[in-house]
């Protein structure tokens, strides 16, 4: 049994959980099947920012995104689905989830599976746009580059100790030295030992069925790729995929942060997402209820 990590005691995460409630809503015919919901600042905004987390993360990885932004007056959303076993699956699902929650367009922060979903579905709806812009957390393109793939049809009948094995050694830090990284990594353990074999094993099916994005469906998408350079999961090749499909991609490079910048470098990533934000703001697709902004921008 695991231990509580030092992140999920501290003062941050405990207002978080206490201000913010964790919603269950069905979308699908299944009743069982529920995504998992927080959704903070102004609810009048109809354009969010949708936080979607990596394969082993829970939606409140992105806890300290949540609090931050939505400070200035951002609505972030974080939602984490529950089990599909296709992209499309999972597709359909999330469109069914921002139609209940009567979202127009939405922005979509996704780190690694978050971010290969966030485009899939930005290219599913390319038709009929529900994705107003994408940034992109040590993410890729193509699921070819994961060894797994020719048993990913497998993964659902591995039992859940031997799945969160396989997606332990894929995170094993380096001797780390930064405090911020260790609770890092010691929190994405918790948080993944409390995921469900079901959830575990369609997660690790998307992650790894054969698939790539058609990025030249999304060249009128503004984008922004955050990427950290010291122990990311992602090769130098992986990357520069990334890049070849957004040309027009605005780039954030963080020097250091391992695996999970969002939560070991939160500081940096959040004001990477401000300044993405931030071309919308007098238009119809602003995520932040500008009176919000103003009266901050006046009481300091």
């Amino acid at each position: 049994m695991s231990t509580i990590s030092e992140w999920s005691q501290s003062a941050e995460y405990l207002s978080f959980r206490s201000s913010v409630p964790l919603r269950r809503i069905v979308v699908d015919s299944d009743d069982s099947k529920g995504w998992r919901v927080y959704d903070c600042g102004p609810k009048t905004v109809q354009s969010p920012l949708i936080c979607l987390p990596p394969v082993s993360g829970t939606a409140d990885v992105f806890f300290r995104q949540a609090l931050a932004l939505s400070a200035r007056g951002i609505r972030v959303i974080l939602a984490e689905a529950p089990p599909y076993w296709s992209v499309k699956e999972w597709c359909d699902g999330f469109r069914r989830l921002i139609d209940y929650l009567n979202l127009t367009r939405v922005h979509l922060f996704g780190a690694s599976l978050g971010g290969y979903l966030a485009q899939k579905f930005a290219e599913y709806t390319s038709l009929d746009p529900r994705v107003a812009s994408l940034v992109l957390c040590n993410t890729f393109s193509d699921t070819s580059i994961f060894k797994g793939y020719e048993s990913a049809s497998l993964y659902w009948m591995l039992p859940a100790l031997v799945l969160k094995k396989m997606l332990m050694s894929n995170f094993e830090p380096e001797p780390a030295k930064d405090p911020d990284m260790v609770k890092t990594i010691d929190f994405m353990v918790e948080k993944l030992d409390s995921l469900t074999q079901s959830e575990l094993a369609s997660r690790l099916t998307l992650n790894c069925t054969r698939g790539y994005v058609e990025a030249h469906k999304l060249t009128d998408l503004p984008v922004t790729i955050i990427d950290v350079f010291d122990g990311a999961p992602l090769s130098t090749p992986v990357k520069e995929e990334l890049y070849k499909c957004y040309p027009q991609a605005k780039l954030a490079h963080i020097k250091t942060g391992g695996y999970f910048p969002f939560l070991s470098r939160s500081a940096e990533v959040n004001l990477h997402l401000l300044i993405h934000l931030r071309q919308f703001d007098n238009g119809p697709l602003a995520s932040s209820d500008r009176s919000l902004i103003s009266n901050s921008q006046s009481e300091s």
